[in-house]
């Protein structure tokens, strides 16, 4: 994931920042615990495409 396009990108439901999750290859909202798909290195922004994650998962910052 470029890290100029990560600088850019944000959450489209709450604007928040996003954290790269390396080994899922997802964009990850922290406050909305969503998981934002990287398809073919395309990051995928839209809420029906997101992950909802569970709440024992442990987001990695």
């Amino acid at each position: 994931m470029d890290a100029k396009l990560l600088e850019i990108l944000v959450c489209p439901l709450c604007k928040g920042p996003l954290v790269f999750d390396k080994t899922r290859q997802e964009l990850i909202c922290k406050a909305d615990r969503l998981g934002f798909p990287i398809r073919d290195g395309i990051p995928t922004m839209l809420e029906t495409e997101a992950r909802e994650l569970p709440a024992d998962e442990e987001i990695k910052a």
